[in-house]
């Protein structure tokens, strides 16, 4: 059902913009202010920049995604992804590199949800996820320590860093640390009143004005990091001269994550006028919202679950709420630029910081944990490689990891069952046999997929022909649309051992795409007494006549046998 077919009166549309979309566009603006900037920061570029995105991002994606209620905004995840893309650049190179890398991710994700790619995410299983997830709110909180206590630690990576700011605990700035301690404790404060919403802002704004009434000139401002220019750039071209492999290779990764995110959200968020949400057309539109922001300075973008659930908390009601929001961001920043530059970095420091926290899940920790080892071993590996590796070998290292659990899942999950009918016609279940019985039918049922390892493990179940006479075996493969080359070599071995016992092989149930498979194969000639019995619509029915037909041919056998 399209927009269309959704009735409303003429000019409702628009009233009910005014009304709740707008407003709720402001709230998003507002938000977005300490996030953007603190995205930014994370990313390790001019905290403007996450300002920039958060003009451009909402308005070129929301207009496309399918998932209406969705915010496109800077996410810590790809914000740091981003930065250690971008931290073995020159200094000078940093921020065109940047900018570079943010449009190649929108050219990839574009690309991924042309391919309708979207359906892969399924691939990804959960416990990797969680690990990942956890494993860069963990980083996260780590990389803002330094800015949070005012002193720049040395190391290879987050925790030797972590490790070298806990040996100089006596070089922290006081009053640096004071100013973020005092920020946390309005988030911690505000978090469960009715102005949760604006907490963010009052512990961006209230620390800032201490900082300038008080005259706290050890703690760092944005201006001295990076001076906010007044204005938003011109669109550009990036530097292509930067574009080289491990760039590209960084881009797809953060892409992966951005895509990822944004399949999460939605999935977890409905349309109002009851469209249903395609995931591929929100990889597109989260691919237009990074090109956009590449085109104009920005940082990376995607569906942020944060700021998607206060979208629907204040009263959003369709997509032009995220353009509204783009629409108040371009605002704040042509009259507000100068009040930006006096943001403190600890206040950046310690908004991400809480983010990060808020984004462990302990529950869901807690609740994979208790799932089992198959779970618990993929979350820890991928956890531990985001905390020692650059996020984009973690994600790498995340998607192999989840492809080989799958593929050892299935193989596992196959199991052989015998069926046999009871006296008042109930079907009984029941372990196969070690060796099949002699002139007796013998009906399988097979569980599980059948590809690559799995079929080995079915091969490993099957019933050994050897030493039977004259057996006659029953192989159940209903919905099953296509068999693997090596089921098919499966098949054909075990049919020759059938064979050679004096028996017969029937395959019931088999779609017409399966057939024509194993006809092609030129395997399991029927000549070799394997009978092929297609699938009916009726439940059983091929199976009830490869049973009908072996009782026939060992009826037959018997009466050759003793004329």
């Amino acid at each position: 059902m399209g927009e269309a077919a959704v009735p409303m009166r003429p000019g409702r549309d628009w009233r009910s913009i005014v009304r709740k979309d707008v407003p709720a566009g402001l709230v998003n603006a507002v938000i977005s202010v300490p996030d953007g900037l603190a995205s930014a920061a994370l990313a390790g570029v001019n905290p403007v920049y996450g300002l920039y995105t958060s003009v451009v991002a909402p308005i070129g994606g929301s207009l496309l995604v399918s998932t209406q209620l969705m915010q496109i905004a800077t996410t810590s995840a790809s914000a740091l992804a981003a930065g250690q893309a971008i931290a073995a650049y020159p200094g000078a190179q940093r921020a065109e590199a940047m900018f570079l890398l943010v449009l190649m991710v929108g050219v990839f994700l574009a690309l991924f949800g042309v391919l309708r790619l979207g359906r892969l995410s399924r691939f990804v299983s959960h416990s990797v996820m969680t690990g990942f997830l956890s494993g860069v709110a963990a980083v996260l909180v780590m990389d803002q320590l330094a800015p949070l206590v005012g002193y720049q630690p040395s190391g290879g990576n987050e925790l030797v860093q972590l490790a070298d700011l806990v040996a100089h605990v006596g070089r922290f700035d006081i009053a640096t640390l004071l100013v973020g301690l005092g920020a946390i404790a309005i988030l911690l404060g505000m978090r469960r009143t009715r102005f949760a919403a604006a907490a963010s802002l009052v512990a961006l704004v209230l620390p800032s004005l201490a900082v300038a009434v008080f005259g706290l000139g050890s703690v760092t401002l944005i201006d001295d990091v990076s001076p906010i220019p007044r204005g938003m750039p011109s669109p550009a071209l990036p530097n292509l001269t930067l574009l080289g492999p491990q760039l590209v290779g960084a881009a797809a990764a953060v892409a992966v994550i951005i895509g990822i995110q944004g399949i999460g959200v939605s999935q977890g968020v409905r349309n109002p006028d009851g469209t249903p949400n395609d995931a591929s057309k929100d990889l597109v539109a989260q691919g237009v919202a990074n090109a956009a922001s590449g085109l104009f300075s920005g940082i990376p973008a995607g569906g942020s679950v944060g700021q998607t659930a206060l979208n629907v908390a204040v009263g959003a009601r369709s997509r032009w709420a995220g353009v509204a929001g783009g629409v108040w961001m371009l605002a704040i920043v042509l009259i507000f630029p100068g009040l930006v530059g006096q943001v403190p970095m600890t206040v950046l420091a310690a908004l991400m910081i809480m983010a990060g926290v808020g984004a462990i899940d302990m529950g869901e920790l807690r609740s994979v944990w208790r799932t089992g080892i198959g779970a618990l071993l993929p979350m820890v590996a991928t956890f531990a490689a985001t905390l020692v590796l650059p996020i984009p070998v973690a994600v790498g290292i995340g998607v192999v990891l989840t492809l080989l659990l799958f593929v050892v899942s299935s193989a596992n999950d196959v199991s052989v069952r015998v069926l046999s009918r009871e006296p008042d016609g109930r079907i009984h279940e029941s372990d196969p046999p070690a060796s099949l019985p002699s002139r007796a039918t013998t009906v399988l049922e097979v569980y599980g997929s059948l590809f690559f390892a799995g079929a080995r493990r079915f091969e490993e179940q099957l019933p050994d022909p050897a030493g039977a006479v004259q057996p006659a075996v029953v192989i159940r493969l209903r919905g099953r649309q296509r068999l693997g080359a090596t089921l098919i070599e499966v098949l054909d071995i075990y049919s020759e051992a059938v064979e050679r016992a004096g028996g017969r092989l029937y395959l019931a149930g088999l779609s017409e795409d399966a057939a024509s498979q194993l006809q092609r194969s030129g395997k399991l000639d029927p000549d070799r007494r394997v009978d092929i019995l297609r699938a009916d619509d009726a439940l059983g029915t091929s199976t009830a006549r490869a049973v009908d037909m072996a009782s026939a041919w060992l009826a037959n056998q018997h009466r050759r046998n003793d004329p």
